[in-house]
């Protein structure tokens, strides 16, 4: 196992290259110029005056330049600044990250924690109208826009009810200490947190209902129940933890959204994270922020699929990778 997750990690280093590479071309075949985005008005649109910005922002030199100078600043810690903030991307991303840690952390376990009983209990009153019902909302939740869900919990439950926050972290107004800070955080987190849980909740369930049905057809479930094993433990025991295979899968899959965060989500409840800082870099072409998102993003990725490999080999004792 020490030398496939070792050879896992040496692989990912070309990929990463890889990725970094596309990513600063795309940005910079993108349509406009980031330099436009920092014109004084005052000072009018002085081809000289749009000089002198490119050269401060370090955009008049090749793209090449650009790129080994950045790949040489990443490997040195060094992230370079941002356009907008002028502040160092690693404090940006260092004041953001802990939010969407805390809400996208939360929101994935309580979808992990409500997918799986749901599935598991459709799964065993299949056709039954239980069944039947959980797979109408599955399919429901999976085909509304999450952005259409947001902005209908905005309008019932925070303007018409008024019982959560529309948007933000803290309240303005108040200068809570201490537990009452904590508690209008979680106040704040309820409506991006259920939004942001449902869709996995809708699509998770569907994939374990399927995946605990195929274990359940399987030779050593029908001989576990011809010795007379309890239903329930046969459940529990024999057909839950291979059925967890596709899960884990899917949880590894999404980890990587818990720190990018969802952009949308983020953007509509206005939480300051790494996705409502992603979308202001992409607006304001802020090139080392988009860099840094990113990246940041792939590096998840690649270690949460395989931290996911890792935990097939848990779930399942035949799966070894030794040999690979």
């Amino acid at each position: 196992m020490i030398r496939y997750i070792i050879r896992r990690l040496l692989l990912a280093v070309p990929l990463l290259l890889v990725i970094s590479a596309l990513t600063f071309v795309i940005v910079e075949i993108a349509p406009g110029d980031a330099a436009q985005m920092y014109i004084d008005p005052e000072k009018g649109t002085d081809p000289a005056y749009i000089e002198q910005i490119r050269r401060n922002l370090g955009l008049d030199q090749p793209i090449h330049v650009r790129y080994v100078a950045w790949l040489g600043q990443t490997l040195s810690g060094d992230w370079g600044f941002s356009f907008r903030s002028r502040r160092a991307v690693t404090l940006e991303v260092g004041d953001r990250l802990p939010n969407t840690l805390l809400l996208g952390g939360t929101a994935l376990l309580l979808s992990f924690v409500l997918a799986v009983p749901i599935g598991v209990i459709s799964a065993f009153k299949r056709y039954s109208w239980i069944d039947y019902t959980v797979t109408t909302l599955s399919l429901v939740g999976t085909s509304i826009p999450i952005f259409w869900v947001a902005l209908l919990f905005i309008q019932v439950f925070a303007i018409q009810m008024d019982w959560f926050p529309a948007s933000g972290m803290r309240s303005v107004r108040e200068q809570y200490t201490g537990w009452q800070s904590v508690i209008d955080v979680l106040h704040h987190m309820i409506l991006p947190t259920i939004v942001l849980a449902l869709a996995q909740i809708a699509g998770w369930s569907r994939y374990q209902r399927s995946a605990l049905l195929d274990v359940l057809g399987q030779d050593y479930i029908r001989t576990a129940r011809g010795k007379g094993v309890r239903e329930r433990r046969v459940l529990i025991l024999h057909a839950l933890r291979n059925a967890l295979i596709p899960m884990i899968t899917l949880v590894g899959i999404s980890v990587p959204s818990v720190v990018t965060g969802a952009f949308i989500t983020e953007t509509i409840f206005s939480w300051p994270g790494i996705g409502r800082l992603g979308v202001d870099a992409v607006s304001g072409r802020d090139y080392p922020v988009i860099m840094a998102v990113t990246m940041l993003s792939a590096v998840l990725i690649i270690l949460s699929s395989l931290l996911a490999d890792i935990a097939y080999a848990w779930a399942d004792p035949r799966i070894r990778y030794e040999q690979s």
